[in-house]
């Protein structure tokens, strides 16, 4: 199974991730909008944060969890390329721990390629079937 796809859309770039389950289904969407900013194969694991999230609904999460991504990679000037989380519900809420590895960007070593100005609501699923889809788009 492919981690995740691309598709057009007017001025932005929408993403599908796919997975066996919610926490790998997340995992690669991680993976596919780091891949926007730079190829994440370039990326190192030397920096190591962890947060946590908690959300309403599955779309919300995937929303928050994109945004605190962008977040970090902003505050922290990095780009990340090892994703880990780890999805529970409790009562209404889905609770998300994530762990991200990377490392400091360097745009003599790290390719250049797209900035993502936000993460959109537009357009947002979480699909589960045989496996799970998630759909977004991220503001260039």
């Amino acid at each position: 199974m492919k981690k995740f796809e691309y598709f057009d859309v007017t001025a932005d770039i929408g993403f599908y991730a796919f997975g066996n389950n919610l926490n790998e289904a997340f995992e690669n969407a991680g993976l596919a909008m780091f891949n926007i900013i730079s190829n994440t194969d370039n990326i190192g694991q030397d920096k190591l944060l962890t947060f946590e999230i908690t959300s309403e609904d599955e779309v919300s999460l995937l929303y928050d969890y994109l945004e605190e991504l962008l977040f970090y990679h902003e505050i922290e000037f990095a780009l990340f390329s090892d994703f880990d989380v780890k999805i529970n519900k409790t009562g209404e809420n889905y609770n998300l721990t994530a762990t991200i590895k990377g490392e400091d960007i360097d745009w003599d070593k790290h390719e250049r390629n797209c900035e993502i100005k936000a993460i959109t609501f537009h357009q947002m699923v979480v699909k589960k079937s045989d496996i799970v889809c998630l759909k977004a788009i991220v503001d260039l």
